[in-house]
This record gives structure tokens, C-alpha cells and sequence, in this order.
């Protein structure tokens, strides 16, 4: 009993200590903290008055000034420790030192959470045996991280039959999304889908995307490889609404139309429907223009009115032939500075395509223009190439006085004045604002299903819509993928990692504690 009288004042002190990281670490155990300060604090009083003789003493002699530093730093660090639990408590931070960072959101991502001006709600609908219920469980713990906006609650679906029939749920794994009187669901587990449901149910009016038909373009409708329906699912995740326009003549043309594609069209376009869509981009619409190689010279006078120049082409990239492509498959691996390819690292493919460059002088029309991409520096292309069955390696080669030499252009955007200034509102500018917006990439098939998840191809054209419709923030994510990290060992080296770390080391340790105890035993 003396023995613990002697220690009551340790006692205390860590009595409290404890107290202080207990209601820090579990705060809803509220009366365990409360109950080891107050024993601590009683402990520290019943030493006082136990020990109060000897205290005065020991105030009087030299040791008391040792004994009340102790004490001082004790109480220091205690409140040190307190300090720093509290700031790190309001203060939450997290660090990813993954090297492809699969523990955190794209750039993209965290733009689009911070700028929410509504609270969303997600009701995730998992049972306990879902195997995905983990991943998204870390998912939204992430994107609530990011913003306090973000609300998140798991549902069992086999324990609340209730909320099962009133979100109507009929899939384990739906999470549904509420925003005010809106409301979303999705059935995946990717940021790619939580970021864009996240948009479109914060977004205030739904576009509308219409790609052209009668000239032979690639048809949205199309599930084989020379179609473009990967594209069109794509868009409608992303909350866009997509319809086909056979023709755009003027008595015909959707005036609620954002954004016209013309996908690779085989033949040219009527005079007339050049000129609708010439007064739509004039009155501050915009287009997106995919011409392929060796088609539709018409288009060419047509762009070069808003500063498009597309030579009578054919490019040919060699390097294509290192990556298991073909000769007449040039890629981009390096992009111009331009929002759409704002961080994008993602090399493109492109199937038959042809340079599409800059008219200079720039036409007084044109605002701006940009180059998205260019070729590499041994690519070159051939003008007035005729595209055979079967060719020959001489036919291909590069010529110095006829071909022109890489790097080279092939996908370009501008932004145009509007032709119409004062005049009523401009048709499809009310979703698009002013100023209209064309852009022109030398081939079709990069998009198409054949091509579209290839590497960067549907991130690009995705991005380029979303800047044609000023939706910079719809976003096509590229999954994460963690490389794993080996070591390859040989026998050898593996048999002398076993016997270091698992006999050797072991026997040195065991060998010095045996050395100082006989040695402390014969003092």
C-alpha cells in the first residue's frame, strides 16, 4: 500500500493522459473520459495530502527545483498532446503516396465537388456481402473530404424493405443521389460515374447534341465496330441529350440544338445545308467537324471560311508500326496548351487521316484557333494519294520534294465572332452563350466503337464536346491502375534473405541480451 501511495501522483498524470487521447479517439464513449480525469485528478490530491510534509520539505531544498521542472514538462507535453489532437480533429488531412494516386481524385473531380452550391445526399444501397460495398464506402469518404456539401449513408436493402420500395431500388449496389428536388442513381463504382451523377442533378437545364445523317457519317445507332453508339452512352452519362438530324437544312434545323457533330460524312454536304450550318455558327452556334482523308473536298472551301485549312492528304506515320499499329495510323502524344487538353496525358489514334491546319492570315471572323495535337516527327504526309488494297513499301516512302515532313496537325478548334450582333436571341445560343465554337479533327474512326476506348481516343472527343457545349466540367476520367511493384529474386539471394533475417539476425540479438545479463549479473 505504501508502495502505490508512493506512485499516486504517476498514476494521476496518466490517468489523465489517457482520459485526454480516449475522448479524442472514441468520442462518443463521452463517460469513460470523464471517469479516468476525475480518478486522476483524485489520485494527485490524495498524493498532496499524503505526502504534504515532505513536499515542504522538499520546497525548501534544491531538489524541489528539479522535481517542479519535471513536473512543468510533464504538463507540457500533456498539453501538447491535447493541443495537437484538437487541431488535428477539426483539421482532417490526407496524403496518397501511391505513385499512380489511386487513393485520390482527379484534379477534375475536386473541382466539381468544391463548386457545389447545394447539399447532395447519397443513399447507397449495399449489402453486407457486396464485395463492392468497400470501394465505394472509400470513394465517398473521399469526395466527402472534399466538401461538406457531400452527404452519405450505406442501406442495407435486406433490413429496410421501406426505403427499398420507395426509391424503388432492384439492384444491390444502387446508390441513389438527391439535390434539392432533383435526384439521380447510379449502379457503378467508379469516380467516373459518381463525378458526372453528381453534375447532372446540379446542373440547371439538360443540352442537346445532334450528330448529322443522309451523307454517310458514322451512325450513333450502330453497335458494330464502324458505329458510334459507345460514344452516344458515354454522352448520355454525362446528362447530355442525343438525337439525329438527317440534313440540316434551315426549315429543319432543332433550335435547341448545342452542339451539331457532322461524324465522317462520305459525301459532301448540299449548298444549302452549308449555309444553315454557316448562320448557325454565325449567330454563335457550335460544330464539331470529323472529315476523314480522301472525302468530301467540299468541306474544305466550306471550313476554310473559319479558319480551318485541310489539305488533300493522307498521313503516314512509321513510328505507328513500333506500337502494333499500321503505317497509315498516326498518333499524338503531345498536345498544344488548350483546355481541352488540359492535362491530358493520354496518347490518341488516328485511322486514315489527314492534316488539318491553320489558315494565315486568320480570318477576320475568327476570334481565336488553337492546334489540339500534332503527329510525331516521323510522320509525313502525301498529297493527292490514291489509298490501294495492297501497297508497296516504295509507294509509301517518304518523297523529299512531294511529301511534307512531320510533326503535323490534325485536329484544330476556333472560336468565332457572332455574325448577328443586336439581333433576337440567336438560334441554339441560348445554351451556348455568344460566341460560336467550331472544331475539325482529320478523321472519323478515332471515336467509333472499333477505336473509341482505345488508349485516349473517347477521353478527347468526350472533351472536345464538353468545350464545344462550355461543360468543361463534364469530365471522362481515365480508371487508375496500380503497376505492381515485384522483386525478382534468384534462389540464391532468396535462400540468404531467409537465413539473415529469420536465423542469423535473430541469434546476434539473442546473443547480446545473453552478454548483458551475465555482465549486469557479475556487477
Amino acid at each position: 500500500m505504501k508502495k502505490i501511495a508512493e506512485h499516486l501522483q504517476t498514476v494521476g498524470l496518466v490517468l489523465i493522459f489517457t482520459a485526454l487521447v480516449v475522448s479524442q479517439t472514441w468520442p462518443a464513449a463521452r463517460p469513460a473520459p470523464l471517469f479516468l480525469a476525475g480518478l486522476g485528478l483524485v489520485s494527485l490530491i490524495a498524493y498532496f495530502l499524503l505526502h504534504a510534509g515532505r513536499l515542504k520539505q522538499r520546497m525548501k531544498r534544491r531538489a524541489f527545483l528539479y522535481s517542479s521542472n519535471l513536473l512543468l514538462i510533464i504538463v507540457l507535453v500533456i498539453g501538447i498532446v491535447a493541443v495537437v489532437n484538437v487541431l488535428l480533429s477539426r483539421h482532417h488531412h490526407r496524403f496518397d503516396f501511391t505513385a499512380a494516386r489511386v487513393h485520390s481524385l482527379s484534379d477534375q473531380s475536386i473541382r466539381v465537388v468544391k463548386a457545389l452550391k447545394t447539399d447532395v445526399a447519397l443513399k447507397a444501397f449495399f449489402r453486407e456481402g457486396n464485395m463492392s460495398r468497400t470501394r465505394m464506402e472509400d470513394l465517398l469518404k473521399i469526395y466527402a473530404y472534399h466538401s461538406p456539401r457531400i452527404k452519405y449513408e450505406f442501406i442495407d436493402p435486406d433490413k429496410n424493405p421501406g426505403l427499398v420500395k420507395r426509391y424503388e431500388i432492384t439492384d444491390d449496389g444502387t446508390t441513389v443521389l438527391e439535390a434539392g428536388d432533383k435526384d439521380g442513381r447510379i449502379t457503378g463504382v467508379t469516380e467516373e460515374e459518381i463525378t458526372n451523377a453528381l453534375i447532372r442533378i446540379t446542373r440547371e437545364k439538360k443540352k442537346t447534341l445532334y450528330f448529322l445523317e443522309g451523307h454517310g457519317e458514322v451512325s450513333t445507332e450502330i453497335d458494330g465496330e464502324d458505329g458510334a453508339s459507345i460514344a452516344k452512352d458515354e454522352l448520355v452519362k454525362m446528362g447530355y441529350e442525343v438525337r439525329r438530324q438527317t440534313l440540316a437544312l434551315s426549315d429543319t434545323f432543332p433550335k435547341d440544338c448545342a452542339v451539331l457533330i457532322v461524324p465522317g460524312p462520305k459525301k459532301d454536304l448540299l449548298p444549302t445545308e452549308l449555309e444553315t450550318i454557316s448562320k448557325f455558327l454565325k449567330d454563335g452556334g457550335r460544330a464539331f467537324f470529323l472529315i476523314d482523308a480522301l472525302v468530301t473536298p467540299g468541306l474544305v472551301p466550306f471550313l476554310a471560311r473559319f479558319g480551318f485549312k485541310l489539305e488533300n492528304d493522307l498521313l503516314i506515320d512509321p513510328a505507328s508500326r513500333l506500337i502494333g499499329g499500321d503505317y497509315f495510323m498516326p498518333f499524338v502524344d503531345q498536345y498544344e496548351s488548350h483546355e481541352i487538353t488540359r492535362n491530358f496525358r493520354y496518347a490518341t489514334f488516328f485511322a486514315v487521316a489527314r492534316t488539318v491546319d491553320g489558315i494565315e492570315p486568320r480570318p477576320e471572323n475568327v476570334l481565336t484557333f488553337s492546334i489540339l495535337g500534332r503527329t510525331s516527327a516521323e510522320a509525313y504526309a502525301k498529297k493527292d494519294f490514291v489509298l490501294k488494297d495492297k501497297m508497296t513499301m516504295k509507294e509509301i516512302e517518304f518523297d523529299k520534294a512531294r511529301d511534307k515532313a512531320g510533326p503535323l496537325p490534325l485536329a484544330a478548334v476556333a472560336t468565332l465572332k457572332n455574325g448577328s450582333p443586336g439581333s433576337a436571341e440567336p438560334q441554339g445560343s441560348s445554351a451556348t452563350g455568344k460566341e460560336g465554337r467550331a472544331a475539325v479533327v482529320g478523321d472519323s474512326d478515332f471515336f467509333s466503337n472499333r477505336y473509341f476506348n482505345f488508349s485516349g481516343n473517347g477521353n478527347l472527343f468526350l472533351n472536345i464536346v464538353n468545350w464545344l457545349a462550355q461543360e468543361s466540367d463534364l469530365i471522362s476520367i481515365q480508371p487508375k491502375t496500380s503497376n505492381p511493384r515485384t522483386v525478382q529474386l534468384s534462389p540464391a539471394q532468396g535462400s540468404l534473405i531467409f537465413w539473415f533475417s529469420v536465423v542469423i539476425l535473430p541469434l546476434i540479438v539473442l546473443a547480446v541480451g545473453l552478454a548483458i545479463w551475465l555482465r549486469r549479473r557479475a556487477l
